[in-house]
């Protein structure tokens, strides 16, 4: 039964995901999101650990101190922030994420709090997911506060101006398009 759950779980989350970002207008990441999951290496931790309202990421690192499942995914999905951090001799470096996964990761916080929260959803769950723990995200401080902008917006106007305003990119003009 873990598996049929898990399975529909994560993907009303792809679809969710998708859905999102056609509306920003991310076709290809909207097809392409999280594809990674049903690989077996994640989906095993998925039927294990499934509960329905977390990710059993989070239960296989609590068991184990660390997540097979998640060391994979976040190695192939460049919309999560730690996809962009590398240890160097100098330390541990976060670089700038290209503006189209940082719209991904947004996209993919909101519909992780729709599907985890269902009808008890508000528009400032993803911002208070985000500041819970923000604490421990090594992240580019320009894509910190891109990313920030977006869920304070969110939480302040809505979904639909939020959506409204990223495709006329007003508040954060800077910060490149390109990768």
């Amino acid at each position: 039964m873990n598996a049929w759950n898990h399975f529909k779980t994560i993907t009303a989350h792809k679809i969710l995901v998708g859905r999102l970002c056609f509306k920003v207008g991310l076709y290809k990441q909207g097809l392409l999101h999280d594809l990674s999951k049903y690989t077996w290496t994640e989906f095993k931790t998925g039927i294990r650990y499934y509960r329905g309202t977390s990710s059993p990421n989070g239960a296989e690192r609590k068991l184990n101190g660390y997540s097979l499942a998640w060391l994979h995914h976040k190695g192939r999905n460049m919309h999560h922030w730690e996809f962009w951090v590398d240890f160097t001799r100098d330390g541990i470096k976060a670089a700038k994420m290209p503006y189209r996964y940082v719209l991904e990761m947004f996209c993919d916080r909101v519909a992780a709090s729709m599907i985890y929260n269902g009808e008890n959803y508000t528009d400032d769950f993803p911002l208070q997911y985000y500041l819970n723990g923000a604490h421990s995200y090594i992240m580019n401080e320009e894509t910190r506060e891109l990313l920030v902008y977006l869920l304070k917006y969110l939480s302040e106007h809505g979904l639909e101006a939020t959506v409204k305003m990223i495709k006329t990119k007003k508040g954060y003009e800077d910060y490149p398009l390109g990768d």
